[in-house]
């Protein structure tokens, strides 16, 4: 089946009855699509691709209804969640929901954030929903870039880059994203070690069967959907879906390929970047990778796909064992 025929399947089990489905991965002309003014964009316009969805086609959860972990008989401990904790209160968003919603609109106190999750590229980010000031909602734009979700927020319509968490057109253009520190692991890990935590229900308003994956063996095979550059010299060494953590803390830019982390077997060590230390931590058995900045603190990072990482930072620093 080739790529366009998958897409179609899978935009089809998505359940999405409005679409713009663009057959051809060329560069598109124009300073508008799906909606959004794409007149003062940072980034080549020509780069800026549909993934097939309209504007809200994928329809993020703005009212999530979470369940204690005595409820949650819909989410086996194998399966994987974005998860983090906010002034003591913490929260997992189960990854076979995230599939078909990429964004979750939610808050803890007067804290509110976007969890956001790209399955074309594997990656998860929590960022604050709090921009110069005002509290946004964020929506799936339908357009991606570098096979990246591209996010909107509601108040002033701009399109964000989650990767490089940042608005790449519109009113905000410029403008970071805040990050919040989230863990991508798996449900039984996570609730070891938050026994209180609370879990994203499947009570989600829309109907989807959660059970399945829409998206197949993609997170396993070599191919993609759309096109992403790949310029590092190690681009053959790892698979393009390879699991890494992109750590981005000003400067330095690196990425931990877990198949090198496995290697090391290593629970805990430090690693120099221009003098400067991280802690990586590493539990094999759940694949799990969080990393600390020189004074002891749990820093944000993302979690995805090798090739994504790539695409945005070609120039990154590869961890290797040694």
């Amino acid at each position: 089946m080739n790529t366009n025929n998958r897409l179609k399947k899978i935009i089809a089990t998505i359940g999405i009855t409005s679409i713009v489905f663009i057959t051809s991965c060329n560069a598109q002309n124009g300073i508008s699509k799906n909606g959004f003014d794409l007149s003062n964009a940072s980034i080549g316009v020509d780069k800026i691709l549909s993934g097939g969805p309209g504007k809200d086609g994928i329809p993020a959860i703005d009212n999530p209804v979470f369940v204690t972990k005595n409820k949650s008989g819909f989410i086996k401990d194998t399966d994987r969640v974005l998860a983090l904790e906010v002034d003591g209160v913490a929260k997992a968003y189960p990854i076979n929901i995230l599939n078909w919603h990429e964004i979750v609109n939610d808050k803890i106190g007067d804290k509110a954030f976007a969890v956001t999750y790209c399955p074309l590229c594997g990656t998860g980010a929590v960022f604050s929903s709090n921009i110069k000031g005002k509290h946004s909602r964020f929506g799936v734009s339908g357009l991606l870039y570098n096979s990246d979700v591209l996010l909107y927020d509601d108040q002033t319509e701009s399109l964000f880059s989650q990767i490089l968490s940042k608005a790449i057109s519109g009113p905000l253009v410029g403008e970071d994203l805040t990050p919040i520190v989230s863990t991508h692991t798996t449900w039984g890990r996570w609730k070891a070690l938050h026994p209180n935590t609370l879990v994203l229900s499947t009570a989600t308003g829309h109907v989807r069967d959660y059970t399945k994956n829409p998206y197949g063996d993609y997170g396993t095979n070599r191919s993609l959907y759309f096109p992403a550059p790949s310029s590092s010299p190690d681009a053959n060494s790892f698979h393009p879906k390879e699991t890494v953590i992109g750590l981005k803390d000003g400067d330095q830019i690196k990425a931990y390929p877990f198949s090198e982390l496995d290697k090391n077997e290593q629970s805990e060590f430090t690693d120099l970047i221009d003098g400067k230390a991280y802690t990586i931590l590493w539990d094999s058995e759940s694949k799990t990778a969080q990393i600390k900045d020189q004074t002891g603190n749990v820093i944000p990072t993302i979690q995805g796909f090798y090739f994504a990482w790539i695409a945005f930072y070609p120039d990154s620093l590869i961890y290797k064992t040694k």
